[in-house]
């Protein structure tokens, strides 16, 4: 049960995402995978207890033959070919985790993630519980090999697996499959994480005094022992007289000390928006403070709508994720929310969390007409990540990455907050664990047309 402010809200939790590749397995487990090396059965020269996949258009094809040292996987005249091997698993208990691993070596693979892949799909009483299965980590480079690790839990109806070793549009290159291995093994621990969002906007105030208002909400955040929390964008600034000449000041500055100083208090991670001067170049950042105070990092706003550009605001031009000691987040700004690459950037970096100092609104569709509450959804929904957004009109939100609300103000001010697991993975019920299926299934050659500035009116 995850808790949002006063609210409760049932989050379905199920299989775990390795945040590292150090696997539980028990001492006393058994290799559940017959034949793991691949030594070639005596009467055709293939893998024993393994079987051939081939797509149905055959000639699409990749060839697969046992050879020395492990299985052979290439398809030199076509550069879009497919094939593999699979196996059926018996004795897998439901509920139960299981340590997948398995090692390869490449040869002229361009986009190893996309081409190389190890499948597990979880049967009961011999049927698909979920037609896309579940795809392992990998593959990572570890010297000369490359490797999948991985541990998954079989859903409670299991009494079998398929593994797959997948090969998909090798270009001229090939994949020598040396071992595959699955065992019972120890479950990952889960990895929860207290994430809180803030709805404050002040009225006839001061920079100063918004200073104060936010360290409250610091406090606020930490006596409720949250891990991280969202503040607005541009403290200094709304709901006051001042303007960006008046606000701008250099980061670290007096804001980022004061805001500092709460969050070591409470031992709290900030994320918290600023208008930054650097030389004579003023910028809409956003800042994150660690837990001991100190400036661990800091985005500027790319996208700037012309409330910004026509002040002479200068636009960032990086998308940068930071490591904290819960996960791997992001920041964005406001205005970059109407674009969708930014968050997509930051997934493809590892950001599992992207937090949204928001000056514009979530507020919920009306009349038909799509507004931002949906807009952060979709996001959160597109690139499988968490969304946090702190605003000053609509809602501040917690949304999770099937893009359901787990945290809304719901026009009240104060923190809210939800406690989240990082380690946990939810499959859509067709296409599978979006997060390790979509960077896989991206067409980047075909995405020229993004990365050309518009020359000509587009309407």
């Amino acid at each position: 049960m995850t808790v949002c402010g006063n609210k409760c809200v049932l989050v379905v939790l199920a299989v775990t995402f390795p945040f590292s590749f150090a696997l539980g397995r028990s001492n006393d487990s058994v290799e559940l995978v017959s034949n793991p090396t691949f030594a070639s059965s005596a009467d055709k020269g293939l893998p024993a207890h393994w079987s051939i996949w081939t797509p149905v258009w055959e000639k699409a094809a990749c060839t697969v033959k046992t050879v020395p040292g492990g299985l052979l996987v290439e398809a030199p005249s076509n550069p879009y070919a497919v094939g593999g091997v699979v196996q059926q698993i018996k004795n897998i208990q439901g509920g139960q985790s299981y340590a997948v691993e398995a090692t390869c070596r490449l040869q002229n693979i361009t986009a190893a993630y996309r081409s190389v892949l190890v499948r597990i799909s979880w049967t009961g009483r011999g049927k698909l519980i979920q037609p896309a299965g579940m795809l392992v980590r990998g593959p990572v480079v570890n010297g000369d090999l490359d490797q999948f690790k991985d541990i998954l839990v079989a859903p409670e109806q299991a009494d079998g697996a398929e593994v797959s070793l997948e090969v998909k549009w090798p270009g001229k290159g090939s994949v020598l499959w040396r071992q595959v291995s699955v065992r019972r093994a120890d479950a990952r621990p889960a990895r929860k994480v207290k994430v809180g969002t803030v709805y404050l906007r002040p009225r006839n105030s001061t920079p100063k005094n918004n200073l104060n208002l936010f360290c409250q909400q610091i406090d606020s955040a930490g006596k409720l022992g949250l891990d991280v929390v969202c503040l607005g964008e541009a403290i200094t600034q709304v709901g006051t007289d001042s303007s960006v000449r008046d606000c701008a000041e250099p980061i670290p500055g007096p804001s980022t000390q004061q805001f500092g100083e709460a969050a070591r208090r409470n031992r709290i991670w900030v994320v918290a928006g600023l208008t930054e001067r650097e030389g004579d170049l003023v910028y809409n950042t956003a800042v994150l403070l660690n837990r001991d105070g100190q400036l661990a990092g800091k985005y500027r706003k790319v996208h700037l709508p012309r409330e910004e550009w026509k002040k002479g605001i200068t636009p960032g031009h990086s998308y940068p994720v930071f490591g904290t000691d819960f996960g791997t987040i992001a920041i964005q700004i406001c205005y970059d929310w109407f674009f969708p690459e930014p968050e997509e950037i930051f997934a493809l970096q590892g950001a599992e969390i992207i937090f949204a100092p928001t000056w514009g609104n979530t507020l919920p569709d009306e009349n038909g007409c799509v507004n931002g509450e949906t807009v952060f959804r979709v996001r959160a929904r597109d690139n499988a990540v968490y969304m946090v957004a702190s605003v000053y009109d609509g809602n501040s939100l917690i949304i999770d990455p099937m893009g359901r609300i787990l945290a809304s103000s719901e026009g009240k001010q104060g923190v809210f907050w939800a406690e989240i697991d990082l380690n946990s993975r939810e499959m859509l019920p067709w296409v599978g664990y979006w997060r390790s299926i979509g960077p896989r299934h991206r067409m980047p050659d075909t995405y020229a047309p993004l990365v050309r500035a518009a020359q000509e009116p587009t309407y």
